[in-house]
């Protein structure tokens, strides 16, 4: 598995806010509470990524985090598209 991103402190727990799952993408929204941060993790056939967002924007950063990931110059891989 290839991970990429900022992480919050994997030691510190992390409470599961939202997850979604769509084309084999899965993606949670994740917030520690010990460190007040929120972080959107996306794992997409074997690929990890997480960004660390603003709370004020975690919802949008949930919808979109690929444009979040891009945003703070992660280096990642789309997956295919299926063909209709």
């Amino acid at each position: 598995m290839t991970q990429l991103g900022t992480h919050i402190d994997s030691e510190a727990p992390r409470l599961e806010l939202a997850h979604r799952t769509s084309d084999g993408i899965e993606v949670t929204l994740l917030w520690c509470a010990c460190h007040d941060t929120v972080a959107v993790q996306v794992s997409d056939q074997g690929n990890l990524f997480e960004v660390v967002v603003a709370s004020d924007q975690a919802l949008d950063a949930f919808y979109h985090p690929y444009a979040y990931a891009a945003q703070q110059g992660l280096g990642y891989e789309l997956p295919l598209l299926k063909a209709a």
